[in-house]
């Protein structure tokens, strides 16, 4: 199927690993020009080089952290001209309600919730006088189904939802669609990382571990394994492009099914 992306700029926020950069590498692929982000500059000349020689797309770096003003600003100014704005920047970490601290919360809430709103209100001017664009949030089944074990980071993903709801009402009868995108539990770097660590900590295998995960912490999940970040990367290249025009507004689902409703 052809998405109809050729031409169009695409700016993917935290791209230099896991569920970002499969989206980054997906869009290029699809033939959209694709700017990847990260905070370092050698992770973003990586992720660039090897997507350009993978795909042979049209594929820059932006080296800065996009929760940060300063660097918003200067992207979109470098990059004018943004078509397609994928807020995939994000942190998360398990820690008990109890230990986390005012610090961790205005954290979670800089990097998960701001960075992405920021970024909207600068690329959005230039999306209403192309009268075209698309704004898609990454968040995650954590924000309906609240982790215990990371309630920051579930509040920070429910508060996605809202933004995306709002500004995708504050457009509506243009060509601009928002929507927000809810991966379940996904093989990312860092889900991984976390998870070989539990491996070694546990004499486990990284599969007896996955198991266990989908048994007792995950039990809704309907393919009882980690998506994988093309999984998740696959829909947020439809919602992008051109043929998902009458999808907005919406909190689509890429989950495995963890959460427990046919709605």
């Amino acid at each position: 199927m052809d998405l109809q992306l050729k031409g169009k700029l695409a700016l993917v926020s935290g791209s230099t690993a896991g569920i970002g950069y499969a989206i980054a590498h997906t869009l290029s692929q699809e033939g959209a020009k694709v700017i990847v982000n990260g905070r370092s500059k050698t992770a973003v000349d990586e992720a660039v080089n090897r997507i350009r020689a993978e795909t042979h797309g049209t594929v820059v770096g932006y080296a800065g952290d996009l929760s940060r003003a300063d660097a918003a600003e200067e992207a979109v100014r470098l990059h004018a001209g943004i078509d397609i704005l994928v807020n995939s920047l994000g942190i998360f970490e398990a820690k008990a309600f109890e230990d986390i601290p005012d610090e961790d919360w205005q954290r979670f809430f800089d990097v998960n919730v701001l960075s992405g709103v920021r970024l909207a209100r600068l690329v959005l001017p230039q999306m209403k006088r192309k009268n075209w664009g698309r704004i898609i949030f990454i968040s995650s089944e954590s924000a309906i189904q609240i982790p215990t074990e990371m309630i920051h980071y579930g509040v920070t993903k429910t508060a996605q939802l809202a933004v995306s709801r709002g500004l995708a009402e504050s457009v509506a009868g243009t060509n601009i669609t928002v929507n927000s995108i809810l991966p379940g539990p996904t093989k990312s770097r860092g889900v991984g990382d976390f998870v070989a660590g539990l491996a070694r900590s546990s004499d486990k295998s990284f599969e007896q571990v996955e198991t266990d995960f989908f048994e007792h912490v995950r039990p809704t999940s309907l393919i009882k394994r980690f998506a994988s970040p093309q999984e998740v990367a696959s829909l947020v290249a439809y919602v992008a492009s051109p043929l998902a025009s009458a999808t907005t507004g919406a909190a689509l689902r890429v989950d495995g099914g963890v959460v427990k409703s046919a709605f």
